[in-house]
């Protein structure tokens, strides 16, 4: 099959495009600064051109800026307009799971942009999941940058983006049979020991400080919103087992 893969040069995209060729696929990566096929999912520049022949489109693009309803809601509907006018068969888009308990602007648009792939004419796949390995560790060195992590009381539930990308590319070779499908890390943890897991992995002697959290999202996050509640896939690969794995790399 042909598949296009929006924000096929990002953490997930790209090993979604890798694991897609490995299966024999025709593969095109999407992205604004794509060397072939360079798209803007905010003007819709490029669309045309990018999915023109394909069977597939998946949507692995994400923006957390206050812009971010642009590209992932506005975006989605130009993508799916887009795909429906070049053809395309069948959109996956990835989401992440929980996104719709989570009063924060970030997961309000997350669920929109859901309803947006939902009410399509597009036969669709949404592949929701949890926060990537790569996500916490990146969320724990920047704010590691004067010596201090705030530590919220939350749990989450951490997968390997290599394990969420095969997850993608099953569905997008699959077929648009499986509605929403939902892929979790193997275990939960809280936000507290996951920054002691990154502090030992990247020998930082960061001092960890709680952080409350008021109101719904702090009820939100405590109460595990952001992991996984019912059956669907589990990843294998533990947070501790990924930050051991990538030694200095995540300082």
């Amino acid at each position: 099959m042909n598949i296009a893969i929006v924000g096929g040069t990002g953490t997930l995209g790209r090993q979604v495009v890798s694991q897609l060729r490995a299966r024999g696929h025709e593969v095109r990566a999407l992205s604004r600064n794509a060397p072939e096929f360079p798209v803007d999912l905010t003007t819709g520049a490029g669309l045309g051109k990018a999915l023109a022949g394909c069977d597939v489109v998946v949507d692995a693009s994400n923006n957390a800026s206050r812009t971010a309803a642009a590209t992932l809601v506005d975006g989605t509907r130009r993508l799916l307009a887009a795909g429906q006018e070049a053809g395309v068969a069948h959109h996956v888009c990835v989401s992440v799971l929980g996104c719709e308990l989570v009063p924060a602007a970030y997961f309000k648009v997350k669920a929109e942009q859901e309803n947006a792939v939902a009410q399509g004419t597009v036969p669709w796949t949404i592949v929701r999941a949890t926060q990537f390995h790569e996500y916490v560790a990146a969320m724990m060195r920047a704010v590691a940058r004067y010596g201090v992590v705030p530590v919220p009381r939350a749990v989450f539930q951490p997968v390997a983006s290599a394990e969420v990308a095969a997850v993608v590319a099953a569905a997008a070779a699959d077929g648009p049979r499986r509605g929403r499908v939902e892929i979790a890390g193997p275990e939960v943890a809280s936000v507290a020991d996951l920054a002691r897991t990154w502090r030992r992995a990247a020998a930082r002697p960061a001092l960890l400080v709680p952080l409350p959290l008021p109101g719904a999202l702090g009820r939100a996050l405590r109460g595990g919103a952001l992991t996984a509640a019912g059956p669907g896939i589990r990843g294998r690969q533990t947070f501790a087992e990924w930050a051991g794995a990538q030694g200095g790399l995540l300082r």
